[in-house]
């Protein structure tokens, strides 16, 4: 009783210093991806293609989250040494390819590449290039809608950047924006321009513009419940289309 309540003591005091690990049998588990997909209805998918993911943000697995505790270290014995020759591949620089993750909502969830995630994890690395499927809520909550509102976005202009509104609806304007954009820019140069091409230059001419001068002109302080891009929304739809 007495060597457990001094391991405790001594657990505390190195929490206290930010370098204390438990062993990986004492650490929660990570997320169950087919519990969460039956919570969140997420079945419409959505292939997002390459991109880097930030390590904090994978939270579980598709078919191996009972094999790793919640900080991706291995339970057993031979995926350690697996992980070893990984870990060893990653600091000769070989490229290992990216791993596949499955996201719903903020969180991701590894398909193919849990070790070297873990391996990433424990080299000390912020971010994996990943290959992602996203997978959409579709019940018909106000949250599921305007998530469902942001993918949609997301598919039609091929954005590299995620844009984020609160209200609903308000992701149809900004097409609208961009689909007279995309005439303006083909009444200037004569060419035909596709969405995509209309909506990068939309958002490097127009959109990141004034989210900068509302940054830099502290309204968001104003408005704590709403986003950058709120703003942005409200400006543009009900200031300089309606003449104020």
């Amino acid at each position: 009783m007495a060597i457990t309540s001094w391991k405790s003591k001594i657990r505390e005091t190195l929490k206290r210093f930010g370098n204390f690990q438990p062993p990986a049998d004492e650490t929660p588990a990570m997320k169950s991806f087919e519990e969460q997909r039956i919570s969140e209805a997420a079945y419409d998918s959505h292939d997002r293609g390459n991109r880097s993911v930030a390590l904090d943000r994978i939270t579980g697995s598709v078919g191996r989250y009972k094999d790793f505790d919640s900080q991706f270290r291995p339970k057993q014995r031979a995926s350690s040494e697996r992980l070893q020759w990984i870990k060893n591949a990653m600091r000769q620089g070989r490229n290992l390819g990216p791993v596949k993750l499955y996201q719903i909502k903020d969180d991701f969830y590894v398909l193919d590449g849990n070790h070297r995630i873990a391996a990433a994890k424990a080299l000390g690395q912020d971010e994996i290039l990943a290959h992602i499927v996203e997978l959409v809520p579709t019940d018909d909550s106000l949250q599921s809608l305007l998530y469902q509102e942001r993918a949609e976005f997301g598919d039609r202009t091929q954005l590299p950047v995620e844009i984020n509104l609160t209200e609903i609806s308000q992701y149809a304007h900004l097409l609208d924006q961009i689909t007279e954009h995309r005439a303006y820019l083909k009444q200037q140069t004569g060419e035909e321009i596709s969405f995509e091409g209309a909506a990068l230059d939309w958002h490097k001419t127009i959109y990141r513009p004034l989210c900068n001068i509302i940054k830099n002109g502290r309204l968001g302080e104003s408005f704590p419940e709403r986003t950058i891009a709120d703003l942005y929304a409200y400006i543009t739809l009900h200031q300089w289309k309606e003449g104020r």
